[in-house]
C-alpha cells in the first residue's frame, strides 16, 4: 500500500512539472514561433502638407492619395523630359538651360530671342486628375505660361491637347482654357479672371464624361462634349511658350520677368 501511494505521488509530481514547463498562449502555443502573433504594421505615413493645400482641389474634393508628387526640392528625376530643340510653332528655341530648380521652386525663363523652356512628365495615364501651384510675374507680351496635358502617342492634333492653364495676358490677370480635338484642331475654350502674379492652384479633372478645370479648388470651366475628349492616354507638361506674333512695334521688353514659377505638381488616378 505504501508502495502504491508512493508511485501515485511520483506520477502526480511528474504531471505538475509537465504543466509548468509547457509553452502557453500566443508566444508558442500550437506551433512555436511560426504561429506567434505578428507585431502590428506601422500606419502609412501621411504626406507632408504643401503650401496651398488648404485651397487645392485635391483637398477640397477628396481626390485621395496622389500617384505622383513633385515638390522641386532637388534635382529633377529621370521621369522629367526637358525639351531641347525648336520652340512652339517652330519659333525660337526650347533649351534645358532655361529651366532651373532652386529653393523648392521650378523656374522657366524666356529671353528676347525666344529661348525658353518646357518639360514633360513621363507618367501618362488614361483619365485622371492633375494639379499644380504656379505664380508668374507680369511679362513680355510674347510669352504664355502653361500647364497642359499632351498625348502620350505624340499624335497631335488627333490625340488632343488640354491646356488647363494658359496665361496669354502679359499682365497675368486673365487665364485661358483650351481643349484641342480632332484632326482639324477644333477648340473649346474658356477664361477666368485671377491675379496670377500671386500663387494659385490650377487643376484639371478628365473622365469619360467630362473635363473640368479648377482654380483654388473652385470649378471655372467644364465641358461634357464627349466627342471632344482625348481618345488616348495623356501626360502633364509645363511650358513657357514664345509667340512672337503677339508682339507689336512697341513691345513691353520686360524680358527679365518673362518667367513662370512652379511650387509643386501632383497627379491622381481616375476613380469613378
Amino acid at each position: 500500500m505504501i508502495l502504491i501511494a508512493g508511485l501515485l505521488a511520483l506520477a502526480l509530481a511528474s504531471t505538475l512539472v509537465f504543466v509548468l514547463v509547457r509553452p502557453t498562449g500566443g508566444d508558442g502555443g500550437g506551433g512555436g514561433a511560426d504561429t506567434a502573433a505578428a507585431p502590428p504594421s506601422p500606419a502609412p505615413a501621411e504626406p507632408e502638407p504643401l503650401d496651398g493645400d488648404e485651397t487645392s482641389a485635391a483637398s477640397l474634393l477628396d481626390w485621395g492619395e496622389p500617384v505622383y508628387t513633385e515638390t522641386f526640392d532637388g534635382d529633377l528625376g529621370d521621369e522629367w523630359q526637358l525639351y531641347d530643340g525648336v520652340g512652339h510653332g517652330e519659333n525660337g528655341i526650347r533649351s534645358p538651360e532655361a529651366i532651373s530648380v532652386e529653393d523648392g521652386l521650378l523656374t522657366i525663363t524666356g529671353d528676347e530671342k525666344g529661348t525658353t523652356g518646357g518639360m514633360a512628365l513621363d507618367v501618362g495615364q488614361m483619365y485622371g486628375r492633375w494639379e499644380g501651384r504656379v505664380q508668374a510675374p507680369p511679362t513680355d507680351e510674347t510669352y504664355n505660361a502653361l500647364l497642359l496635358l499632351w498625348p502620350d502617342a505624340e499624335d497631335w492634333p488627333e490625340g488632343g491637347e488640354v491646356d488647363f492653364m494658359e496665361m496669354t495676358d502679359p499682365t497675368r490677370q486673365k487665364t485661358k482654357f483650351f481643349l484641342h480635338y480632332s484632326e482639324d484642331d477644333l477648340k473649346i475654350e474658356g477664361e477666368v479672371l485671377a491675379d496670377a502674379t500671386e500663387w494659385h492652384n490650377w487643376a484639371v479633372e478628365w473622365t469619360p464624361e467630362h473635363i473640368v478645370a479648377y482654380l483654388d479648388g473652385r470649378e471655372w470651366f467644364r465641358t461634357e462634349q464627349t466627342d471632344a475628349l482625348p481618345p488616348r492616354p495623356m501626360h502633364l507638361t509645363i511650358q513657357l511658350d514664345w509667340f512672337p506674333e503677339q508682339g507689336d512695334e512697341d513691345p513691353t521688353n520686360d524680358v527679365e520677368n518673362s518667367k513662370m514659377h512652379v511650387d509643386w505638381v501632383r497627379q491622381y488616378e481616375y476613380t469613378p
